[in-house]
């Protein structure tokens, strides 16, 4: 199922105007979630919105927005009243002007969306804002109002479609100076430099997303595939930290070291695990591939709900002689 549009309106480049819609472009729903529960019952916790002197709860239409000014005292803001400050780009993203992609320091950067043409009228003036952004080899610079709030958004081609990015405001912005001042301004050697060139040059390649694993999400599927088999669960040890340097030019050397004796190991690797591709690619010729997130580990079993899909998911990756789970929580006896 496509993902629900964030907002919709309008893109004008002067008199050039076309609907469009803006998807966000990443997603957090494949991550392990968690919920909070009761340790005494395994019931999920609860929260409720609560008035902080009587205690009672509040009713989502008696809540409203408050600007607080003073102890115990607050401006309150209707929702018609933010209403009324309806902007320009609350239904349009007007283009303000064309500035180049390296101007647009990257602590200003918030988050990417895709904007697409809305509906089947509008691809030619889409197209035509779509290319003249191309051509220039520049980014558009307009605002558009998400959640209440106007953001600047800059956008640039991608393939048929454009690349919004959410941009912050100066005031937003930290400067660096009340973090970088009292760095010590030292003096390094050449020797010292060309060493660290050379571990670079060892360690430069091309950046591939899909090479890189979420560790993390990895061992927390591990954890919970054990927990629902009933496994024991080990603690692993705390990785080695590089401890304290004694001599930058020695570990420098040794660095480098290390790097050579691992660039042909991890060459090996790469081919290794391109035929291995190649087989995969082979032994599934004909059949429709199952959609998987890139780079993410399958649960072993479902963390909720349940179905034919996930019932088979789970014979297949099951060990053939699984330990039968232990009941631990009534979360536990639910799951599933």
């Amino acid at each position: 199922m496509a993902p629900r549009a964030n907002w919709k309106g309008f893109l004008r480049l002067s008199l050039v105007t076309c609907p469009v819609a803006l998807y966000p472009a990443t997603s957090d729903t494949e991550k392990v979630s968690f919920n909070q529960i009761n340790r005494k019952t395994g019931h999920r916790i609860k929260y409720a919105k609560v008035d902080a002197d009587t205690g009672e709860e509040v009713a989502n239409e008696d809540i409203m927005k408050g600007y607080k000014v003073d102890t115990d005292t607050y401006i309150e803001v209707t929702k018609d009243e933010l209403d009324e400050l309806a902007l320009e780009s609350t239904r349009t993203i007007e283009i303000d002007e064309f500035v180049p992609r390296t101007d647009i320091d990257s602590r200003y950067v918030i988050r990417p969306y895709y904007l697409v043409p809305d509906g089947k009228v509008g691809h030619d003036a889409f197209a035509v804002i779509r290319e003249t952004i191309r051509n220039l080899n520049k980014v558009a610079i307009g605002r558009v109002v998400l959640t209440n709030r106007e953001h600047i958004i800059a956008l640039e081609p991608l393939d048929n479609g454009l690349m919004g990015t959410l941009l912050r405001y100066p005031y937003e912005v930290r400067s660096e100076k009340e973090y970088f001042d009292d760095i010590q301004d030292v003096k390094i050697t050449k020797d010292m430099l060309d060493l660290a060139k050379h571990i670079v040059e060892q360690k430069s390649g091309s950046f591939e997303p899909e090479q890189f694993e979420d560790r993390y999400e990895s061992a927390l599927i591990d954890l919970i595939n054990q927990k629902r088999n009933g496994l024991k669960t080990t603690a692993k040890a705390a990785p080695k930290s590089g401890g304290n340097v004694i001599n930058l030019m020695d570990a420098l050397k040794r660095s480098l070291a290390n790097e050579k004796q691992a660039a042909p190991a991890a060459k090996e690797n790469g081919k290794a695990a391109g035929k291995e591709t190649v087989k995969v690619k082979e032994n599934t010729k004909g059949k429709k591939p199952r959609k998987v997130a890139a780079g993410q580990r399958e649960m072993l079993l479902p963390i909720s709900g349940s179905g034919k899909r996930a019932a088979k998911e789970t014979v297949k990756e099951a060990p053939k002689k699984a330990e039968k789970p232990v009941r631990t929580s009534a979360r536990t006896r639910k799951a599933g």
